[in-house]
């Protein structure tokens, strides 16, 4: 390949990953007022860049929301599954989804304006369940998940700390704590369960 063709694909890969920081950025601060010509002069680049890479609005969302996926799932894997304690993964995992949300909160709300929802879908659900489901089998035999703790309940949980987050309901912290506390040994089931 000559030097000039790798040279542009290089750049092209560089001002993609710009422009998608970026809009991550204004999406967080603005939530789903930012339009793309804002992202292309916060970006430094041409609007028509923006396009070429991400031809529609929705389609720049789209990508903020699975930068945002792959970000969580990369703490998941590198912080949470190695942690020394296998009994804290859990901790760690909602811990830092919470802080990613807390930071992004404005781009949950284009997230959700754009696609209809602000939760992972596909590959990225299916990667961070499975992520889930490693935690909560080593917490069980850590001793610090009780038996019947479910993928499911870790789910809620998630879907529970968006809402206290994008309203402001709370302190998310807080309810990260009695959320992990319910899911200790010792706790009582469910009615329903």
């Amino acid at each position: 390949m000559p030097a000039s063709r790798s040279k542009s694909r290089t750049d092209a890969e560089r001002n993609r990953a710009r422009v998608l920081e970026v809009a991550r950025e204004l999406f967080a601060e603005l939530g789903d007022q930012v339009q793309m010509a804002e992202v292309a002069k916060a970006a430094d680049v041409g609007i028509g860049t923006v396009y070429r890479h991400f031809p529609t609005r929705q389609a720049l969302v789209e990508a903020a929301a699975q930068h945002r996926f792959a970000e969580i799932l990369d703490f998941a894997r590198e912080r949470c599954l190695a942690a020394p304690d296998p009994g804290v993964g859990l901790d760690l995992l909602l811990t830092g989804i919470g802080e990613v949300l807390a930071k992004d909160r404005g781009l949950s709300g284009a997230i959700e304006s754009a696609m209809g929802s602000a939760e992972p879908s596909g590959d990225s659900r299916t990667a961070l369940e499975g992520l889930a489901g490693t935690l909560l089998d080593r917490g069980r035999a850590a001793g610090s998940v009780r038996d019947d703790a479910t993928v499911t309940d870790v789910y809620m949980i998630v879907c529970g700390l968006a809402a206290v987050i994008r309203t402001g309901s709370g302190d998310w912290r807080r309810f990260v704590r009695l959320a992990l506390d319910a899911l200790r040994p010792g706790r009582p089931s469910s009615p329903t369960g």
